[in-house]
């Protein structure tokens, strides 16, 4: 009989540690999750309308979800959603679908009002049909991907590497994304235009103009899902696509992920509360939300962990990494995801002047990799201390490198020397690639040989910043804002995690959010949330 292999810690951390976190980290997270029950989005109401069909815009480029979805407000607020209203709507005639019906809400020939009785009942059921209709697309898609895989094979060998493009144009995307494909990259993720996470409204069509990246819309996505479909029959493995579910239209972008099948999607909302001033209740209600879509559609999601570094010490904020992990997993189990869905987020930022920095590196790393051993971490390369010293910034990527073969990593985005000077040339992708290989071919399964000493400095590092976090949460927790806020919303609003402070009452997108009336209904939250 075959003996299961218990896992031991290398690091010498005790269980009940372990344990403790996590209790302490559902305890700060609860709060959070009830308020986001609680509330709604006009993002949340837009993505229920498009995994009901709609879609398209104006002459104006202004999509019709947000026609119809600011109709619906102005004639009924958002605190009942749209569902009812809008299906109400069709039923008495007022369009023959959602499309007429939005056009007609625009052009102000439309009254939308809260259905009762047997209104309400009729309602419900039809929205929920068409809705249902979206979901199952999305049930497809996964499937879709299963069988794919299935035919064509998976990734050879972890980490996946994941490689960044976007020109901004996708049309010259694609040919880049399939030559970085055939140069050895698992996963290619197309980054949002610079600036798109602060847009209410997801663009639409095919987009050939963006700054420092490519605009995130359900046609651009379309296109390079079927283009890496095309590289992946050709080179034998299926190569996974990535963007982003951020920003002020995460539920909508992640319903258009599960319906054109991308397989990763940056998922996080601290990155929006911290780094754009998304106001955090718009952001924890939208992600919530968007998990719950991700989980349907077998997507991975990648967190934002590592951005604390680039503007806090990646010494002294170790630990706020940790607490955020914590956090982030049990936002996204509560939402459905399950671990191999866990991507989440750390970085290789520490100052290489600072003594002992590799370890301090492995450490963290460690951490990571044992406090989550089931979650594909995504390990992000060097980016606030790279320099114009080009020599030194592929040194220090192949540093990188290597602690993610030691350290057993699940994705490893890949590192470019010229990453902090200019836009990487192709060039320099394709030099970023071969570190990578080297470094992997030569110590990809190191980290099976790899066991530091239980009293040694990389173990105790490890456990101190584990201390660290269960005290960050355990201050966390006993913490109440005199607003009667949940506890984490204090304490991002005293800047604890990358020092930036954001006030729950403030911030882009609050007047967006709506607390939920008693006769509040959406179909897609329903489906979602029945097991």
């Amino acid at each position: 009989m075959a003996l299961t292999k218990k896992r031991t810690s290398q690091l010498g951390i005790d269980k009940a540690d372990v344990r403790k976190a996590r209790t302490l980290a559902r305890q700060v997270g609860k709060p959070i999750v009830d308020l986001a029950t609680q509330h709604t989005t006009v993002s949340v109401e837009r993505a229920t309308l498009r995994l009901a069909g709609l879609g398209g815009a104006d002459p104006d480029g202004t999509p019709w979800v947000n026609r119809l979805a600011d109709a619906v407000r102005a004639d009924v607020e958002l605190e009942h959603g749209v569902s009812l209203p809008v299906w109400d709507a069709l039923l008495r005639g007022e369009g023959d679908d959602l499309l007429t019906l939005a056009q007609k809400a625009a052009a102000g020939s439309v009254t939308f009002r809260i259905p009762a009785g047997k209104d309400a009942t009729r309602a419900r059921a039809a929205s929920r049909k068409a809705v249902a209709a979206g979901i199952k697309q999305i049930d497809r898609q996964r499937t879709a991907r299963e069988r794919m895989i299935a035919k064509v094979g998976d990734a050879p060998s972890k980490p996946w590497i994941y490689l960044i493009v976007a020109t901004g144009d996708i049309m010259e995307d694609i040919p880049q994304a399939q030559a970085a494909a055939r140069e050895g990259a698992d996963v290619i993720a197309v980054i949002r235009s610079t600036g798109q996470s602060l847009l209410d409204f997801v663009p639409e069509g095919a987009t050939r103009e963006g700054f420092a990246g490519t605009y995130a819309t359900q046609e651009n996505f379309r296109l390079m899902r079927a283009a890496l479909d095309e590289t992946s029959r050709e080179l034998g493995r299926y190569v996974r696509l990535t963007n982003y579910a951020s920003g002020l239209c995460m539920p909508e972008i992640a319903a258009l992920a599960g319906l054109e099948r991308l397989d990763m999607m940056l998922n996080d909302s601290m990155y929006g509360i911290l780094f754009r001033d998304i106001n955090p209740i718009r952001t924890f209600v939208d992600q919530r939300f968007s998990r719950q879509v991700h989980a349907r559609a077998g997507i991975i999601i990648n967190t934002g962990e590592d951005n604390y570094l680039t503007t806090a010490d990646a010494v002294e904020a170790a630990h706020t990494v940790t607490t955020s992990q914590l956090l982030n997993e049990y936002f996204a189990k509560e939402a459905g995801l399950e671990d191999w869905q866990l991507g989440l987020g750390h970085a290789f930022e520490i100052d290489p002047e600072v003594p002992d920095s590799f370890r301090l590196e492995l450490a963290h790393a460690m951490l990571a990799r044992e406090l989550f051993p089931d979650a594909p971490l995504k390990w992000m390369p060097p980016t606030r201390h790279m320099t114009g010293d080009i020599f030194k910034g592929y040194l220090l990527d192949g540093f990188f490198n290597l602690v993610g073969a030691m350290t057993g990593q699940g994705i490893l985005l890949v590192g470019m020397m010229t990453e902090a000077v200019v836009t990487p040339w192709i060039s320099d992708r394709d030099l970023a690639l071969q570190n990578v290989r080297y470094v992997m071919n030569a110590a990809g399964n190191l980290h099976e040989d790899f066991h530091p000493s239980p009293d040694g400095f990389i173990a105790s590092r490890a456990r101190e910043v584990l201390g660290e976090a269960i005290t960050l949460l355990q201050d966390i927790k006993d913490d109440r804002d005199a607003a009667g806020d949940p506890p984490l919303l204090a304490a991002i609003a005293d800047g604890t995690f990358g020092l930036m402070k954001r006030p729950a009452d403030k911030g882009r997108g609050l007047d967006g959010v709506a607390k939920k009336a008693a006769d509040y209904y959406n179909p897609a939250t329903e489906i979602l949330e029945t097991p």
